[in-house]
């Protein structure tokens, strides 16, 4: 009974990130600087891929706090590359809820800014969204 008491009681901060079709809902715990990703450990999600964990570190290292706070991610849709984007921007928020002074410096380095590019759909006639048959005039 003590345990679910003192899990309620933990501090969390949410973020939502987005990119391209990924959706990932990110919430920061104080802890010892652990990523977990859908319920498995960071580095075994993110295949070991020091750019992926740096992409997602980096909203923390930027205010200084990278041992401070564990990242807890639900990641939805898309690639690695997409919900490793999407959880930088998850983190970012996460980190603006916590103090509205850390808004400033993430917005500078370009953390809180959503990318908006995504696939464009396809077209009738049209191979690809753009790429069209290939054309002979006889």
């Amino acid at each position: 009974m003590q345990a679910t008491e003192q899990k309620s009681n933990r501090v969390s901060y949410a973020g939502t990130g987005r990119r391209k079709s990924s959706v990932v809902r990110v919430r920061l715990v104080p802890g010892s600087g652990q990523l977990t990703i859908n319920r498995k450990a960071g580095d075994l999600y993110l295949q070991f891929n020091p750019t992926y964990l740096a992409l997602v570190k980096a909203p923390l290292e930027a205010l200084g706090l990278e041992g401070d706070y564990d990242i807890i991610a639900n990641a939805r849709g898309g690639g690695l590359t997409g919900q490793a984007d999407a959880i930088r921007l998850g983190v970012a928020r996460a980190l603006c809820q916590l103090d509205p002074d850390n808004r400033k410096p993430l917005k500078l380095e370009g953390y809180l800014t959503r990318d908006p590019r995504a696939k464009e759909r396809k077209k009738y006639g049209l191979r690809k969204a753009r790429k069209a048959p290939q054309y002979s005039k006889r």
